[in-house]
């Protein structure tokens, strides 16, 4: 996956796509980063976490930016997560996540918000990656309320 990202950081630049090439390269330098981090070389399960912290700070930026009125930021933040999501797998719809969170219920037998933090972690362990966490905690949230 890594070679991937780099390979297609390098058509970018050819290509003179500078948006892309510096989301890329920004990425890479995250990814880099991690690496040095764990001290070893990243699987595609930890740099598939990277991409996804990475568009989850897009994704805040851009509620940021829009919140102070900065249409102009919005649009190269929007861009830029474009660009990121590329690389994650497709992920759940709310209606699959529903089913998700019901199925993780029925097994853990929840039925209060006490039971939030047993049931949580199952959902975003049998999503593996395809979830994204702020849609499963709101269902959850209302099924356990």
């Amino acid at each position: 996956m890594f070679d991937q990202i780099q390979n297609d950081m390098k058509i970018s630049l050819k290509n003179g796509e500078k948006v892309k090439a510096n989301t890329l390269r920004l990425l890479i330098s995250k990814l880099k980063n991690k690496a040095i981090e764990v001290r070893s070389s990243l699987d595609d399960k930890q740099i598939l976490q990277v991409i996804q912290k990475t568009a989850k700070q897009h994704k805040e930026s851009i509620r940021m930016y829009k919140d102070g009125n900065r249409e102009d930021l919005v649009e190269q933040e929007q861009a830029e997560l474009d660009i990121v999501e590329k690389y994650l797998p497709s992920m759940m719809s709310e209606e699959e996540v529903n089913i998700v969170v019901e199925s993780i219920i029925q097994e853990t037998g929840a039925t209060t918000m006490a039971d939030f933090g047993k049931v949580m972690p199952q959902v975003m362990k049998k999503g593996a990656g395809k979830i994204d966490g702020s849609i499963a905690q709101s269902i959850l949230k209302s099924k356990l309320s």
